[in-house]
C-alpha cells in the first residue's frame, strides 16, 4: 500500500469513527453477543465451503498485495531493454546470471525458457499458458473473498432475528428488552461494516493487483520473445512502450516538418486550394 492511500485510509477512517461518536461513544456500538454470532457463523461458513489451505492462500495473498508493491511497466521495460542489450552483447547464455537473481517469478520462467533454447512459439505457448492459469487462480480468490464478504450480511441478519426473538420472549420485562434490542442491532451493523469495510474493498484489491502483474506479464512476454528474435533494443524499447499511457512514455514527437520531409507532402497556400464540391 503507497504512502497516499495509507494516509488516505487513515484520514477517511477516522471521519468514519467520527460519525458514531457524534451521537454518542463507542460503547454504545459494543455487543458481545452479535459480534460472536456474525463472526462465528462467517467462519463457520467460510470453512464448510472452502478449505483450510485455500483460506491460507487467500491471506498470504492479500498480506503480500499490501506488503509487496509491484514494479512499475516503466521499470519492467528498462529491466528487459537491459537485458536485450546484455544479450546482444555477451549472448543468450549470459542471461543465466540475471535468471538467478530476478526475483519477478514469471520473468524468471521467462528467462529460464530463454536460456534453455526454447524457440519463439514455445516460449509463447508456455508463458500465455502460465497467465491464463494465473488469471484462474487468482479468480477463485477474488471469489472466496467475495463469498466471505456476502456471508457478514447475511450472519448480521441472522443475530437481528435471535435479538427480536428474545424481545419478543421478553415483552413486560424491561431489562430483558434492553439486553435484547442491541443484539439485534449491532448484528446487521457488523455485518455490514465487515463485509463493505473489509472483505468487498479486499476482493476488489486483489482484482486490481491481478489486472496490474497480467499487463507486466504480457510486457515481459513480448519483451523475452523480441529479445530471443534479436530485436533491436531501440525497437524493443519503441513496441514495449506501447503498453505505457502516453504520459508515461519517455519519448519525444516527431515534429510535422520531419513528417512532410519523410513523406514528402508539400504545404499549399489556401488561396491555391480547390474548392471540394
Amino acid at each position: 500500500m503507497s504512502y497516499k492511500n495509507l494516509f488516505g485510509l487513515l484520514l477517511f477512517t477516522a471521519l468514519f469513527c467520527t460519525g458514531f461518536l457524534i451521537n454518542g461513544n463507542l460503547g454504545l456500538y459494543f455487543n458481545a453477543s452479535g459480534l460472536l454470532i456474525v463472526l462465528g457463523g462467517t467462519a463457520a461458513a467460510a470453512l464448510l465451503s472452502f478449505k483450510v489451505e485455500q483460506l491460507r492462500i487467500v491471506y498470504r495473498v492479500m498480506k503480500a498485495s499490501y506488503h509487496h508493491p509491484l514494479k512499475s511497466e516503466t521499470e519492467i521495460i528498462n529491466i528487459l531493454i537491459d537485458l536485450s542489450i546484455k544479450s546482444r552483447l555477451d549472448g543468450i547464455l549470459s542471461l543465466q546470471k540475471e535468471e538467478n537473481e530476478t526475483t519477478i517469478l514469471f520473468l524468471r520462467r521467462a528467462l529460464g525458457c530463454l536460456v534453455d533454447g526454447y524457440g519463439t512459439e514455445q516460449i509463447r505457448d508456455i508463458l500465455n499458458t502460465e497467465m491464463y492459469f494465473f488469471k484462474l487462480r487468482r479468480e477463485e480468490l477474488q471469489r472466496i473473498l467475495r463469498s466471505i464478504g456476502d456471508f457478514f450480511p447475511a450472519f448480521g441478519i441472522i443475530g437481528s432475528v435471535v435479538g427480536l426473538i428474545a424481545m419478543l420472549n421478553g415483552i413486560g420485562d424491561t431489562s430483558i428488552l434492553l439486553k435484547a434490542v442491541p443484539i439485534a442491532l449491532t448484528s446487521t451493523l457488523y455485518g455490514l461494516i465487515l463485509a463493505n469495510f473489509f472483505f468487498l474493498p479486499f476482493a476488489a484489491n486483489l482484482r486490481e493487483r491481478t489486472n496490474h502483474e497480467l499487463l507486466l506479464q504480457k510486457i515481459i512476454t513480448e519483451g523475452v520473445i523480441a529479445i530471443n528474435s534479436e530485436v533491436n533494443p531501440i525497437i524493443l524499447k519503441t513496441r514495449l512502450e506501447s503498453f505505457l499511457t502516453p504520459s508515461s512514455r519517455d519519448l519525444d514527437l516527431v515534429s510535422y516538418r520531419k513528417i512532410r520531409e519523410r513523406f514528402n507532402i508539400e504545404l499549399q497556400e489556401k488561396n491555391n486550394l480547390e474548392p471540394v464540391c
